[in-house]
């Protein structure tokens, strides 16, 4: 096995980055079943902030998650059997359906996000305000942009899909 040239295996950073990102994932899950969300699942909370607060259609949302509109729309389906989601007529074109979130779902976005700042908070605490700034700041520098827009799909990517 190699090692850079501090010394550090370079196949540690990517195992890292991903232990952190499942830290903070199942952490945020963890408390938003403790607020009444047992259900949601870290897909289901890409595909909410892939509809947004104004609506999408399925097209739209497979677009945003970078999977298909199959693959967006068995999403969608399972955010509307746990509340989360609804398939309405769009008023803009009465041919297309839009999906917008419901109550239910605008209130596990709400709580998440509420659910993150604290734990950027711990994380802040435990590594140092400016250490975690420019963390983020070095990641910025070296990652994709992160939002709405990059592919959501880590199983089929890992699987090579």
């Amino acid at each position: 096995m190699s090692a850079t040239s501090d010394g550090r295996p370079g196949f540690e950073l990517p195992l890292l980055l991903l232990a952190g990102f499942r830290t903070l994932i199942d952490e945020l899950h963890a408390e938003l079943a403790r607020q009444g969300h047992p259900d949601a699942r870290p897909a289901h909370g890409f595909a909410m902030q892939a509809i947004g607060l104004a609506g999408a259609s399925a097209t739209e949302v497979g677009r945003r998650l970078g999977v298909s509109k199959q693959a967006a729309g068995k999403t969608i389906g399972r955010l509307e059997e746990l509340g989360y989601a609804e398939r309405v007529d769009d008023p803009a074109d009465g041919r297309r359906k839009l999906v917008r979130l419901t109550p239910r779902g605008v209130d596990a976005l709400t709580r998440s996000a509420v659910i993150f700042e604290g734990l950027r908070s711990r994380w802040a605490a435990a590594l140092g305000a400016d250490r975690l700034a420019d963390l983020e700041d070095s990641l910025r520098a070296v990652a994709a942009p992160v939002g709405i827009g990059i592919d959501t799909d880590t199983v089929g990517w890992f699987a090579g899909g």
